[in-house]
């Protein structure tokens, strides 16, 4: 699994022009789901993602998590993330793991952050033309992966 963690003041998700989700202060999650991957990746990249020190303490260094902020998750699916552009101008997709098993993980990892960190997880709609709007605090953007893809 891939993903980019993107640390904001809020985020919203839209689809058809509606909102179907959104969070305040947290992390914005984008994941993308590589063939292969398996249930042990996602407890890993969930596990990390929570506890990641990524916000600032009242010294203002990021020691803080978000766990320990009480901040949101917003997890939304994108098999973008998996295009491989090393060759020609149009990306490969072909380390991006199936629709119906990336499904199948994305709604694993979503009923699983909902398990660990109860109240305070939205997501986006698999396969769906979705907009995001954020606001990206710092900026803070970082990629985490669960094993060297």
């Amino acid at each position: 699994m891939k993903t980019v963690l993107q640390r904001v003041d809020y985020a919203r998700v839209k689809v058809g022009g509606c909102q179907i989700a959104g969070i305040g202060k947290g992390i914005l999650v984008l994941l993308g789901v590589a063939r292969g991957d398996t249930k042990e990746d996602a407890g890993y990249l969930l596990d990390k993602i929570i506890h990641l020190r990524i916000f600032e303490d009242e010294a203002g260094k990021m020691n803080l998590s978000l766990s320990d902020i009480r901040g949101e998750l917003l997890i939304v699916s994108q098999f973008t993330l998996l295009a491989d552009c090393r060759k020609g101008r149009r990306p490969s997709f072909t380390d991006a793991e199936s629709p119906d098993a990336a499904r199948e993980m994305v709604q694993y990892f979503v009923r699983k952050a909902e398990e660990v960190y109860p109240g305070r997880v939205a997501s986006g709609e698999f396969q769906a033309m979705m907009e995001i709007e954020m606001v990206n605090s710092g900026p803070v953007t970082i990629l985490l992966e669960s094993r060297g893809c």
